[in-house]
């Protein structure tokens, strides 16, 4: 009785002692410096700068090259399609899409639907290039950690579509209907009207891409003939870029590489020899002269082929000093007065646009002519984009001209899209694979059995962190490997 007396006293004391130890817990463990919420207009800048650099990463890496406007004479194995794990898109979007569901929330509960529309609009983008990389990809239910789902399923790129579409429809109905000031906007300075413009171009990209699986046509229709409810880019200045800036942190990426990594990277002899031949003047800006010739009175450049192993890379032509490096403004210049013009993170262009609305026309999808509505403004747009005008007689030539059967105008399109896409993401790629234009051969020694890639592996570490749902995917999708064709490409 005694010993059970003391052992009730201490139980007493202790509850007494961890109830006055509890009571301001709270208080005293909150630190009032450390903010559990961020505003918006502190989330939104990290945001856009972060996926404008992964694209920008893989653009460099893989994109230039496997759409053959560059090409390497070291380290070849990107070159020959020996790709590794590409998971910088994957993760910045994953890991920014928190901070942009969190945007979305806050733009709920404060009734500011501008920078809820903006952050629609990169949701819809970010997504975009996450199931363009890669197919099928946890959508519906990514993000939902704190709701328990810890292991997402793959949503098929028809449904992610689908979400994709109905987004920037929602932006283009809400922005600019509250008038809060939109902070931190690195894009468009908060400018909710070209926001809205955005939301419908990139609209008109998203339903060209998926084309030849649904009718699009009505779609495209309601988009182009209602300018006042949906508007598009207009001009170069609704341009939708990341500029960067002439000084540190913010320099155009590739300013600060080291020079040997830069100069691996030469111009792609496909992309050169089609600018020789047009006697283009995007030439001198994406491309520089030979080493050997440069400053000299006759510059001469030289693209070397794509695919090449690395002995017959490196000593192509005579070796480095002989093979075009890449232009200037994007390394060195890229902080000049003219490389802030050029180099820049590209989300989508007016010239974009044109191009996708001249083959709409031309496929009948809307009722517009193609070649001087469209196409030649396309062209026009490209080099005003580097600012330059158009040659005289640039439309004069036959492989520019918009003459010929539906067949040849639509490669001509296609064909100047391709050159307009230039260092601009990896829409070059992702447009190619559905038009198959130009006609891209792989490189000779490529070790992808003699075809060029149409996707991105998933990450490995989803095998085992996420293995149903990638299981799921690659059933649905076909092998995880370059060939297998996502959704929209099986047609």
């Amino acid at each position: 009785m005694k010993y059970t007396g003391i052992k009730s006293l201490i139980l007493c004391g202790f509850l007494a002692f961890t109830a006055g130890c509890t009571k301001d817990f709270d208080d005293i463990n909150t630190n009032p410096n450390a903010p559990t919420a961020v505003n918006s207009g502190l989330l939104l800048p990290q945001i856009q700068r972060d996926m404008i650099g992964s694209v920008l990463g893989e653009t460099w890496g893989i994109g230039n090259i496997v759409i053959q406007h560059t090409a390497k004479n070291q380290f070849v194995n990107e070159d020959r399609y020996l790709w590794g794990e590409l998971n910088n898109i994957w993760n910045n979007v994953y890991d920014n899409m928190r901070d942009v569901n969190n945007i979305i929330i806050q733009s709920d509960e404060k009734n500011e639907q501008n920078y809820k529309g903006i952050a629609l609009v990169m949701r819809a983008w970010m997504f975009s290039l996450a199931t363009d990389a890669y197919g099928d990809i946890p959508y519906s239910e990514a993000i939902k950690a704190k709701e328990g789902i810890n292991y997402t399923k793959y949503d098929t790129q028809e449904e992610i579509y689908n979400g994709i579409l109905s987004d920037l429809k929602e932006a283009n109905t809400i922005l600019g209907t509250t008038g809060e000031v939109v902070a931190g906007d690195l894009i468009y300075a908060g400018d909710a009207a070209k926001w809205k413009k955005l939301a419908n171009s990139l609209r008109v990209r998203y339903l060209l891409r998926i084309s030849k699986k649904r009718d699009v046509g009505a779609d495209l229709r309601s988009i182009v003939n209602d300018a006042a409810n949906t508007p598009l880019f207009a001009s170069i200045a609704d341009n939708a870029v990341y500029n960067f800036k002439s000084t540190a942190p913010d320099q155009f990426p590739l300013h600060t590489s080291r020079i040997g990594s830069f100069n691996e990277f030469r111009a792609s002899k496909t992309l050169l020899d089609t600018l020789d031949g047009l006697s283009d003047p995007r030439l001198p800006i994406f491309f520089r002269p030979t080493p050997a010739s440069d400053g000299s009175a006759t510059p001469v450049y030289i693209g070397i082929p794509n695919g090449l192993n690395d002995v017959d890379a490196l000593q192509y032509n005579g070796g480095p000093q002989f093979q075009s490096p890449i232009g200037k403004l994007y390394f060195e210049n890229a902080i000049s007065t003219q490389g802030l013009t050029i180099a820049k993170g590209v989300i989508m262009t007016y010239a974009e646009l044109q191009f996708l609305l001249a083959e709409a026309a031309e496929n009948g999808l809307i009722g517009e002519s193609a070649e001087t509505s469209f196409y030649e403004k396309g062209v026009n747009a490209s080099f005003a984009f580097y600012g330059l005008t158009t040659p005289a007689n640039y439309f004069a030539q036959p492989d520019v001209a918009y003459t010929g059967t539906k067949t040849e105008k639509l490669q001509k399109i296609g064909f100047q899209k391709w050159i307009s896409l230039y260092f601009q993401g990896l829409e070059a790629w992702f447009d190619w694979r559905r038009t198959g234009i130009p006609a891209l051969s792989p490189g000779p020694s490529n070790q992808n059995n003699n075809k060029i890639p149409v996707r991105f592996r998933y990450p490995i570490i989803e095998q085992s962190l996420n293995a149903v749902g990638y299981q799921g995917a690659i059933q649905r999708q076909g092998p995880d490997d370059l060939n297998s064709k996502m959704w929209h490409l099986q047609f």
